[in-house]
């Protein structure tokens, strides 16, 4: 059964969680009562982390996050908006009220529930490398990369940046405001190795065939990543893990991993 139509089911699955929705609006749920007066579920991404969001050559948003958002905003009967922003921007633009929920390949820690809370995971991912280096591609753990002879560039502000810091400190460290700047200073000999999760890496070897990158046969980390939305709304943050649970549950996340995760024909949309 396609994603599409498991939807259709979903609606008769979860009439009581629409009537849920619908009576929300008298509890205290200012998140809820905005996405209703504005008919409108706003959805924070970089825009730039395929396969889990991405702009293709139309200029249109596609990936894993970018269904999910549609999924969800269906659910609730309104419509979706994508915000981009730099990822360092995302969590200060949901603290700001400017995104109503993140989702941009963004890992559960205890450092950010510390000030936001998580619906999830959707994806588990972890920590690799992408390179030229054949021998760095082969290593089995981020000490065997941590030399003062390498230049290691990872995503501003990112948990990649923070393993680096903490696992590669002999390293230089060169930070990128998004994917794509990173992936390009590894194709140009600017950096040794980009650090980042493994789907950017594994998309990054298919997307530029002819560029000798390689990336680890294993992460060296497992990492849970999740939908981020604000932990003053008790309301909308139980709204999204019901609403999350039941497309779990029926199989279509798994479909939307299986479409963005093991197939590569959507590549031929990137620019």
């Amino acid at each position: 059964m396609s994603i599409i139509r498991r939807f259709h089911v979903l609606f008769i699955v979860v009439l009581v969680l629409i009537a849920g929705w619908a009576s929300a609006f008298s509890a205290d749920s200012p998140i809820l009562d905005r996405i209703a007066a504005n008919g409108v579920l706003r959805v924070g991404m970089s825009g730039d982390q395929a396969p889990m969001n991405a702009k293709a050559r139309s200029g249109q948003l596609i990936g894993l996050e970018v269904d999910l958002a549609g999924l969800l905003a269906a659910a609730m009967e309104v419509k979706v908006e994508l915000v981009t922003k730099p990822f360092p921007d995302l969590l200060p633009a949901l603290k700001a009220g400017e995104v109503d929920i993140v989702m941009s390949g963004m890992t559960i820690t205890r450092e950010r529930t510390a000030s936001v809370s998580f619906v999830g995971p959707y994806m588990v991912s972890g920590k690799s490398i992408l390179t030229k280096s054949t021998i760095l591609a082969a290593a089995d753990e981020a000490g065997d990369v941590n030399k003062a002879s390498l230049t290691v560039t990872t995503l501003e502000n990112s948990t990649s940046q923070s393993f680096v810091e903490k696992n590669m400190p002999d390293v230089k460290l060169v930070t990128s405001k998004d994917y794509d700047s990173a992936v390009k200073m590894v194709v140009n000999g600017e950096a040794d190795a980009l650090v980042a999760d493994m789907p950017v890496c594994v998309l990054s070897v298919m997307r530029y065939p002819g560029a000798d990158l390689v990336t680890l046969t294993q992460p060296f980390t497992i990492e849970p990543i999740g939908i981020a939305l604000s932990a003053e709304d008790a309301q909308f943050l139980n709204l999204i893990e019901n609403y999350f649970r039941t497309l779990e549950g029926m199989g279509v996340t798994q479909q939307l991993r299986t479409k963005w995760l093991e197939n590569d024909s959507w590549i031929a949309a990137l620019p």
